[in-house]
């Protein structure tokens, strides 16, 4: 199984290296990561630091479907992972996530940031004994809760059938249309009841 993992940037260049030094201390390496700048160029020091990754500066920016849309697009093994450039990964996440065989393996995620207790409490994720809020999913019906989160890694050639689009809420989620048309088409789900990304809450995600 070869594995991608797709970095998507809008205005988070300051926070950017930090996801790309969490894939590369996996303790089992994607075979692409990607770094895709939407349209900011704010994210140009990434190319000098990290020359063994890919690294593409958009014109233009895209928006979050259009851009995902496009990563997937640029996409050539058979798995891929999208980390958001503020977020980062456990070190054995890679390794935990490709150790299924299911078109989409999904994980819970640990909220850190200034704006966590916040975010937690809309979320109803609970304070662990460890001190961090804990994000989890349960597979409930995902034409009503989207309890997949956009950065589970997934079936890239299945993924291709279908295509990225807005959910039509005030919140696009443009990962859960994606979801609920795969699943549809016989996907097989796997969750792993494990906190594998840390999902960084700040003064620019929080508006």
């Amino acid at each position: 199984m070869q594995v991608t993992v797709n970095i998507v940037s809008y205005r988070y260049g300051h926070l950017v290296a930090h996801a790309v030094e969490s894939v590369l201390a996996q303790s089992k390496l994607p075979d692409v990561i990607r770094v895709i700048d939407d349209g900011v160029g704010d994210c140009r020091h990434i190319a000098e630091l990290y020359p063994e990754i890919e690294f593409i500066e958009r014109e233009t920016n895209l928006g979050p479907v259009a851009s995902f849309q496009d990563a997937l697009d640029r996409t050539t093994t058979d798995r891929v992972l999208n980390l958001g450039a503020d977020n980062w990964l456990r070190p054995d996440a890679i390794a935990s996530v490709t150790a299924y065989g299911h078109d989409i393996v999904s994980y819970d995620i640990a909220i850190c940031g200034d704006g966590a207790q916040a975010f937690a409490l809309r979320a109803g994720a609970a304070l662990t004994p460890s001190h961090y809020y804990l994000w989890q999913f349960r597979p409930l019906d995902i034409r009503v809760v989207n309890y997949i989160h956009g950065s589970s890694l997934f079936n890239a050639d299945l993924a291709k059938r279908h295509k990225y689009r807005s959910s039509g809420r005030e919140r696009s989620e443009e990962d859960w249309m994606i979801w609920q048309d795969m699943l549809g088409a016989g996907a097989t789900h796997h969750h792993i009841p494990e906190p594998m990304l840390y999902y960084r809450r700040h003064r620019s995600n929080s508006r």
